[in-house]
């Protein structure tokens, strides 16, 4: 088995760098070829699910792993959801409204878990929501969510070049985008649950802390 100390060099770690690299590429590429930009921003999201399979298989998680994941996901969304304003302008407030939602949330969320001393992000106290920690405890479902919301993205992407091949008349893409509409859509008041929770934890670390300062100095 593969060991190392140099967490730079921890497989999963390289296979983020993997999806920085064909992430960059796919915006790089993303005004004039779509097919190939597309194919990278989805084989970039699709790595994802190694990643953290890697970690556990050679027990090499890290709080840098982690914030590199993190950092990849949101940033490629967020430098998607830039491009589908450009072609979309009449939808750029729910594209704005996604991305503040997506940073936001899993910002506050990542903060939050990294003060309580949890080990992961993904670690959901069993006393905290319940559907969040199956969200997280769940890898079919996460999955599920994570891929169709990118999948939503990169076909509306697709969409605005064309509809793809036709399907019963209907063009694969649209009926992709369709398809996938209800996963995003969902994917997002997830997120808004995540950031409400970590949001009451930040509040209730202080008051903790508030008290315990008022008891050492009383």
């Amino acid at each position: 088995m593969f060991t190392t100390d140099n967490v730079f060099l921890f497989i999963p770690n390289l296979i983020g760098y993997a999806r920085v690299v064909f992430g960059i590429a796919a915006l790089y590429v993303m005004p004039s070829l779509p097919t190939i930009a597309a194919t990278l921003y989805l084989l970039s999201g699709f790595l994802d699910a190694f990643d953290g399979h890697a970690a556990r298989h050679f027990n090499q998680s890290s709080q840098f792993g982690g914030m590199l994941d993190m950092l990849t996901d949101r940033c490629m969304t967020m430098a998607l959801l830039v491009t589908l304003s450009t072609f979309y302008p009449s939808w750029v407030f729910v594209f704005q409204l996604s991305m503040v939602i997506d940073i936001s949330c899993h910002w506050i969320h990542m903060h939050t878990s990294l003060l309580l001393g949890k080990g992961s992000h993904k670690y959901i106290d069993p006393s905290e929501n319940t559907f969040l920690r199956f969200y997280y405890t769940s890898r079919t479902f996460l999955f599920t969510m994570c891929a169709g919301n990118e999948l939503f993205y990169a076909m509306l992407y697709l969409l605005y070049f064309t509809e793809g091949p036709l399907v019963l008349g209907i063009g694969l893409f649209r009926i992709l985008v369709i398809v996938c509409t209800p996963i995003a859509v969902f994917k997002s008041i997830l997120a808004v649950l995540q950031g409400y929770i970590a949001w009451k934890n930040l509040g209730d670390l202080d008051i903790r802390e508030r008290q315990e300062l008022k008891e050492k100095s009383g």
